[in-house]
C-alpha cells in the first residue's frame, strides 16, 4: 500500500517567503521531526517549475532539506530525507532529523498520485504568488 502525501503552502509573512506543510497520511511532518516552531522547505525552491524543485524526483537518488528547526538547521541540523524515482514509486528513506527527534518511516508514493499533487501545488503557490505581489 502507498503512503497519501499532501503538500500545503503557507503564505509568505514579513520575514518569510512562502514555505510548504508537508503531510504524509493525514500526520504534518515538519513539528515531530524537527519541533514546534520549526518551519518546511521554501515553496519556490521544493516547487521550482520543469521537475528542477528540489521535491520533484528522478531516478537518481538526492537528499532533500524537508524542514529546519525555529533556531534554524545551522544550529540544531535539518530534517532531511533521499528521494528517489524507481518504477512508478517515489521513496522517501535515509530520513536524517534535528538532535533527539525520532526518524519518520521510509516513505513509498504512488509516482503518478506524488507528480499531481506537486504540480497541484505549484499551482496553488502560483496563485499565491499573484496575490501577493507588490
Amino acid at each position: 500500500m502507498f503512503d497519501r502525501s499532501e503538500i500545503r503552502v503557507v503564505p509568505p509573512g514579513r520575514r518569510w517567503a512562502a514555505q510548504l506543510e508537508l503531510w504524509i497520511d493525514g500526520e504534518e511532518l515538519t513539528p515531530a521531526a524537527v519541533g514546534e516552531g520549526g518551519r518546511g522547505p521554501y515553496a519556490a525552491e521544493a516547487l521550482a517549475a520543469a521537475g528542477d524543485g528540489s521535491l520533484w524526483a528522478s531516478g537518481a537518488a538526492r537528499r532533500v532539506v524537508l524542514g529546519e528547526p525555529e533556531c534554524t538547521g545551522g544550529c540544531c541540523g535539518f530534517l532531511s530525507a533521499v528521494v528517489r524515482r524507481a518504477r512508478g514509486l517515489v521513496e522517501w528513506s535515509g530520513w536524517e532529523t534535528c538532535a533527539d527527534e525520532p526518524r519518520p518511516p521510509e516513505c513509498h508514493f504512488d509516482a503518478d498520485q506524488y507528480d499531481a499533487e506537486l504540480a497541484r501545488a505549484a499551482e496553488e503557490l502560483s496563485r499565491l504568488e499573484g496575490v501577493w505581489a507588490c
